[in-house]
């Protein structure tokens, strides 16, 4: 492998511009395929295999008129006004009637009168995933006129009624009891991934003129917002921060200014990549930011672990800048793409669950770490060969000259060996830390985000506010249940469905049952079910397992079989089969490890200690993101001012990136320290050794990542900020307390035995040759060509 890598990087360094044009030509075709295709994203999220999306699937198909797309805008007027003045009531209705009339948009009047809520109410359920919680609030509000009269209890007046100008019903919309919260849902003709940003943008326009010049103010759902640009301020500080440890760490702005351009480079190619697969590939519009977040953050790292190498060899062997290129891809390039394989696999493992969304998620994180280590093979010797020599300054090679080797590394010196020294303290106080910090994560609550978690200067949050308080929470997360006669020689009869629906609202936990339409074969009704709790309340969790259980009254009485769907229904259930998948990963990955490392270092313990030291690092990230996004802890300084569920694939996608990405961090860190033990030194000299070889780019790589991730943080979207920051603090963890401080100390304590290794296990194991040791060899038999390869050192 190394022998191999040396001569891609010289023959990379020698022919620069046949690799540069190369790859070159690879980000123009992506560029040109994202212009001519477009893009199509959406924030769906199907879990496939869950009865929600089974159901959801059905309805879909029996009834296609409601496949559409779905929005809802909310209208409140300032504390103690109504909105049912004249100027208002006009103002809504001008609005109502300029949205129907887009083109894009289905008017109610135009629907059969046989099902008038037929349409609207299924779409609502239908795009629910899509708009957490106002698109599902939008679905109950526009069925519910079906009703008008039904209440939470019999003779009860609802806390709603539909919205009345000059005498006639506006189509759609719903106004409180108390005159000042307006409900407007309405449908899509296309479905939500099919709206362009102009689609959207239309419909906004049009909503946002019902606020000139009467202190209305207009609140669209989530659904309604354009596709924003995942690069904001954040992203671009961390970038900042990561060019300044470049420059520090390598002490060059040309130095520095290489990885960034690599990183840019592959991440442009793997997210243009992705956006170009987004027309043939259903694709959620967090999975390009995952890519992006992935991808810069490892990218940086590689084209460091290589530029740095190459730099010290020019500047500690006094090699031509072609050859200590060639050697830095031989063996840095090694570790690079060792490490970077753990990354790849931990992501593609992601697959073996089997949810699509989940996989593409995965897989495009996985390219863009693909690309990141083949250009940091191929493309950075390239530029290095366009730099030559001028990669290292003349005040460089002097400053190195006069260097002492003990006091180039004395922070790390000092700090492995204290370590060492304090071995079983320091062994101790990280395991108790670690064990602390993981408490949290007992009570780790998985769900959907939704307008109830949203920042509270956000119109989500307020739409959900006032939803809240003009109809009840449980109007934010109706559920769509559907009905099929268990004897097939009935149907759906008016009298069954008007029977269903007083069944349902006997129940204490329903506010609200309404009809949405029944299939044209007549077996399969379907309903809107307004639940008296919110989305995420543990109570609306047990009324979705009640209403499926086969033996529940309702179905029992009148001998149908019920299923639920719709955005709280899809929630549960997502979060339910992600939890359980959990472990099954996390003991994949576990195996993965072992394996992986074992090739690596040929040693028992080494794999084991690695695995051991992740799975604290894992506990105590989700114990931090815990604490912060669920109970509030701090939330303040990372931009949340409200606590709410995490997210329900973020713990298990957060898994396989930090797996990789630790693995990283423990390649290049011990494999520093084997190669000082293989070539004669004392097990513990050698972990000394191999710490102030490494710890210093190590640190720099993590800082890089941690400020990479951290950009994240301050994304719009909470899906995002979550990863972000479980990424950023699961680094910091991993890397200063588990693979900087627990890792020496164990190594330590474990003495010769940690490169144990059976005779027979030896025999079977292939020599990767990380270290490099076959390509010394190869060097050491041309000796002409080491010494034509040395520049001169000047006295």
């Amino acid at each position: 492998m190394s022998t191999f890598l040396y001569r891609l990087g010289r023959t990379a360094f020698g022919r620069p511009w046949l690799f540069i044009a190369g790859w070159l030509t690879v980000l123009a075709v992506v560029i040109g395929t994202v212009a001519v295709n477009g893009v199509s994203v959406s924030s769906d999220m199907k879990i496939e295999g869950t009865e929600a999306q089974s159901v959801l699937d059905r309805v879909s198909t029996e009834l296609p008129e409601a496949s559409g797309g779905q929005a809802s805008v909310v209208f409140t007027v300032p504390d103690g006004e109504r909105l049912d003045t004249a100027e208002r009531l006009a103002a809504i209705s001008d609005t109502v009637n300029d949205v129907y009339a887009l083109e894009k948009v289905v008017n109610p009047l135009d629907l059969a009168p046989a099902a008038p809520g037929e349409g609207a109410a299924g779409a609502g359920q239908q795009n629910a995933p899509g708009a957490p919680g106002e698109g599902a609030a939008g679905a109950g509000q526009q069925n519910a006129p079906g009703t008008p009269a039904a209440g939470p209890e019999q003779g009860q007046a609802p806390p709603y009624q539909p919205l009345v100008v000059d005498g006639a019903p506006v189509p759609g919309v719903l106004v409180s009891s108390d005159g000042q919260v307006a409900l407007f849902q309405f449908q899509f003709t296309v479905a939500s991934t099919s709206l362009t940003d102009e689609d959207v943008t239309s419909v906004v326009e049009v909503v946002e003129r019902a606020e000139e010049g009467t202190e209305i103010s207009a609140l669209p759902s989530d659904s309604l917002k354009a596709l924003e640009v995942p690069v904001g301020m954040g992203e671009v500080i961390g970038l900042a921060v990561a060019a300044l440890v470049l420059v520090l760490t390598l002490g060059s702005l040309i130095a520095a200014g290489l990885p960034l351009i690599t990183a840019l480079i592959g991440v442009g190619i793997g997210v243009g990549g992705a956006y170009a697969l987004s027309t043939v590939v259903e694709m959620n519009s967090a999975t390009p930011v995952l890519g992006l977040m992935v991808g810069l953050a490892v990218g940086i790292d590689y084209a460091l672990f290589v530029v740095n190498r190459q730099r010290r060899l020019i500047l500690d062997r006094g090699l031509t800048a072609q050859e200590a290129a060639g050697r830095a891809v031989g063996t840095a390039g090694s570790a690079v793409f060792f490490a970077g394989l753990t990354v790849i696999i931990a992501l593609t493992a992601l697959t073996v669950i089997g949810i699509a969304m989940l996989s593409t998620m995965a897989l495009v994180a996985a390219s863009t770490v693909a690309l990141a280590v083949l250009i940091a093979l191929t493309l950075l010797p390239a530029l290095l060969g366009l730099v030559g020599e001028r990669i290292c300054s003349d005040k460089a090679r002097a400053r190195s000259r006069a260097k002492v080797e003990a006091e180039s590394h004395s922070v790390a010196d000092h700090w492995v060996k204290g370590v060492i020294r304090f071995r079983w303290p320091v062994i101790a106080g990280v395991v108790a830390l670690l064990g602390v910090m993981a408490i949290p994560a007992a009570d780790m609550n998985l769900g959907i985000p939704s307008g109830a978690t949203a920042n509270q200067d956000t119109a989500a949050r307020q739409s959900y506010e006032a939803v809240s308080q003009g109809f009840g929470e449980g109007f934010n997360g109706p559920l769509l249940v559907t009905a099929e006669p268990t004897d097939t020689a009935g149907g759906v009869t008016p009298e069954l469905t008007a029977k269903l629906i007083g069944e349902f609202q006997d129940r204490d936990d329903i506010v609200l049952a309404a009809p949405v339409g029944v299939n044209e074969a007549g077996d399969l009704a379907v309903f809107s079910v307004i639940p008296t709790s919110g989305p995420s309340d543990e109570a609306t969790r047990d009324l979705v397992k009640s209403l499926r259980e086969p033996d529940n009254a309702i179905a029992q009485n009148n001998q149908v079989q019920l299923g639920v769907t719709g955005f709280t229904a899809i929630g549960i259930d997502m979060s339910d089969k992600l939890a359980s998948v959990l472990p099954l990963y996390l003991g994949i990955i576990i195996v993965l490890s072992v394996l992986i490392l074992l090739l690596v270092f040929r040693s028992v313990i080494v794999p084991i200690k690695a695995t051991a030291g992740f799975l604290l690092s894992i506990l105590a990230t989700f114990g931090a993101t815990t604490a912060v996004f669920q109970w509030g802890w701090l939330s303040g300084l990372f931009g949340v001012d409200t606590g709410g569920p995490l997210m329900s694939f973020m713990p298990i996608m957060v898994t396989g990136i930090l797996y990789g990405l630790a693995m990283d961090y423990e390649v290049f860190l011990v494999s520093s320290m084997r190669e000082a033990h293989i070539h004669g030194q004392e097990a513990r000299q050698s972990v000394v050794h191999g710490f102030d070889q490494a710890s210093r780019v190590v640190v720099a790589a993590a800082i890089i990542m941690i400020s990479v991730f951290s950009g994240f943080i301050f994304s719009h979207d909470v899906m995002i900020k979550q990863i972000g920051f479980a990424l950023a603090v699961g680094i910091l963890i991993d890397a200063f307390i588990v693979r900087l401080t627990l890792v020496p100390a164990l190594m330590a304590v474990f003495g010769e035995r940690a490169w144990w290794l059976p005779r027979w296990l030896d025999r079977l194991l292939p020599d990767l040759d990380i270290e490099g040791d076959k390509l010394l060899a190869m060097l050491n038999q041309q000796p002409e060509a080491t010494d034509r390869d040395k520049i001169e050192v000047r006295t």
